[in-house]
């Protein structure tokens, strides 16, 4: 069932530039490695104790992406091998991640995520505060972490209107921060955006990355 669900979304994808974020939470690892073996690379997990104690389990060249809020004094347990932290919220969680990524001398990959739905339970940034920080000198100095694009929850609604303004607000906020930051880095370009119920639409909008579960694993 695995293997034929990451095949269709496989399909879906073919013909676009997204790529596809397996999302792992709550499942056990004999789950992860069918996928793995039907073919996917990049999981996500919420948990940064789930991750690690996956991570350990599980081929080398697996690409592990922290989607889930991450506290600051929780980096250190995933810094040597995530590859990217989807969920970076505030100058201060970048920082962090700056200081554990030197420690294990390598370079983490992260995603600005922005609060994009009607729900005031997500979590993200507005775009005056991930202004704010681009234009900090602290993130100036920053050696060991490379930001490559954006991330966004939309609101958990069948609304594809609503559904498709969030997602063009997103994609709005990375071709601004694009122009005015990175005009000359080819590694900031992800927008990771949609999930298993709305991943159609948010191809539609210009995502990268969608991350799916239920529609891999089937609902927990």
């Amino acid at each position: 069932m695995i293997r034929d669900n990451l095949h269709r979304i496989q399909q879906d994808l073919s013909g676009t530039a997204a790529r596809l974020v397996a999302v792992t939470k709550t499942h056990p690892v004999e789950r992860l490695r069918e996928a793995y073996e039907a073919g996917a690379r990049l999981f996500g997990e919420n948990r940064v104790q789930e991750m690690a104690a996956k991570q350990s389990e599980l081929p080398a060249d697996v690409q592990w992406h922290l989607i889930g809020h991450l506290q600051t004094n929780k980096v250190k347990y995933i810094a040597a091998f995530v590859h990217t932290i989807q969920s970076i919220d505030s100058l201060k969680l970048l920082l962090e991640v700056e200081r554990q990524a030197a420690r294990h001398n390598r370079v983490i990959e992260g995603l600005l995520q922005f609060h994009i739905a009607a729900e005031e339970t997500k979590t993200g940034l507005s775009l005056p505060e991930a202004e704010e920080m681009l234009q900090s000198a602290e993130f100036r100095g920053l050696q060991h972490v490379r930001l490559t694009g954006v991330m966004g929850i939309a609101t958990n609604t069948p609304d594809e209107d609503q559904l498709r303004r969030e997602f063009r607000q997103l994609r709005g906020y990375f071709d601004k921060l694009k122009a005015l930051y990175f005009p000359q880095d080819e590694a900031f370009r992800e927008i990771s955006m949609g999930m298993s119920s709305d991943y159609p639409l948010a191809l539609r909008e210009g995502s990268t990355l969608i991350r799916v579960g239920s529609a891999i694993f089937g609902s927990r």
